[in-house]
């Protein structure tokens, strides 16, 4: 078990996710990844987001912590600076890996897709609805 960090970062009606395609299935994801040892959860989103998005991002507050497999930890963040989606993390470049895409989504569309975990998904439209967005 490792523990994880992700970013949850919205901007205008769209949440930035990871299309993951892997062995016949194709899935979403929030940007990030393992905590390194010696690594707080908050500078590890921020790392994965930077190697991940190509994005260097302000963390703004933890929205949640999922226990699967360890601790994961989703962060609201801000993109401050970088080109999103030029993002070089070894996990571009690992074919048995399957592929990761950078993508942005619709809020509206997050029903509509296999987001992992569905728990933040629904917490994100949840929150959505609350402020009449």
């Amino acid at each position: 078990m490792r523990d994880r960090s992700a970013v949850v970062i919205i901007q205008n009606n769209r949440v930035a996710l990871i299309k993951r395609a892997r062995t016949d299935s194709i899935y979403y994801v929030f940007p990030g990844g393992g905590i390194e040892p010696g690594e707080t959860p908050v500078a590890a989103a921020k790392r994965e987001a930077w190697e991940e998005l190509g994005v260097k991002v302000e963390i703004q507050e933890c929205l949640a912590e999922v226990a699967f497999n360890g601790t994961q930890y989703f962060f609201q963040a801000i993109i401050l600076e970088g080109e999103f989606g030029i993002g070089s993390g070894e996990e571009f470049s690992d074919p048995q890996r399957g592929t990761y895409e950078p993508v942005w989504v619709e809020l509206n569309e997050l029903v509509h897709l296999d987001v992992k975990p569905r728990s933040m998904s629904n917490s994100i439209q949840k929150g959505r609805k609350r402020n009449g967005n």
